[in-house]
């Protein structure tokens, strides 16, 4: 027999599953935790791997601009949801690094286009090929099918949890 559990959408046939679903909500929170914390780690030691003073926040937008090419600084804070003071100075900061460039848009003489710089996109893609390396070799035991299915429900968690 199956009742309701009070949440929109799940169901438990007993108390016991409701008692098994909440320590599982519980620990997929604290998994959740422990990889953003290493996604942080591991996103400042690929900023570093970059360039040595290479902030976190700038080494996301760096990877942004390599991935998507040449686009004016308001569109990088709508996409990182943050003001345009704060993307001016990340903007600044990779400029001074050799890593970002300007140049006039040529829809609008007014703005500016920024895009990664070919040192910048060299240095990401070889930091890229050798994290995608240690990966591979910490992961040396996995299956494919593992990976794959890993790969999968990460996507279905992160599409349920982006739906607004």
């Amino acid at each position: 027999m199956q009742v309701a559990t009070g949440a929109a959408g799940t169901t438990g046939s007993t108390g016991e599953d409701a008692v098994e679903r909440a320590e599982s909500l519980r620990l997929i929170e604290q998994e959740v935790g422990v990889l953003i914390r290493r996604v942080r780690r591991v996103i400042a030691e690929r900023a570093r791997a970059v360039h040595p003073e290479l902030q976190s926040a700038s080494y996301l937008m760096l990877g942004h601009l390599a991935g998507q090419g040449p686009m004016r600084a308001s569109a990088l804070a709508d996409t990182f949801g943050v003001d345009k003071g704060a993307i001016s100075r990340q903007v600044q900061h990779l400029i001074d690094l050799g890593l970002c460039d300007r140049s006039p848009d040529p829809d609008d003489g007014r703005a500016t286009l920024l895009s990664a710089s070919a040192d910048a996109v060299r240095r990401l893609r070889e930091v890229a090929e050798d994290r995608s390396r240690l990966l591979d070799q910490r992961l040396s035991d996995w299956s494919s099918e593992e990976l794959t299915e890993l790969a999968s429900m990460l996507g279905r968690y992160n599409a349920t949890l982006g739906r607004d």
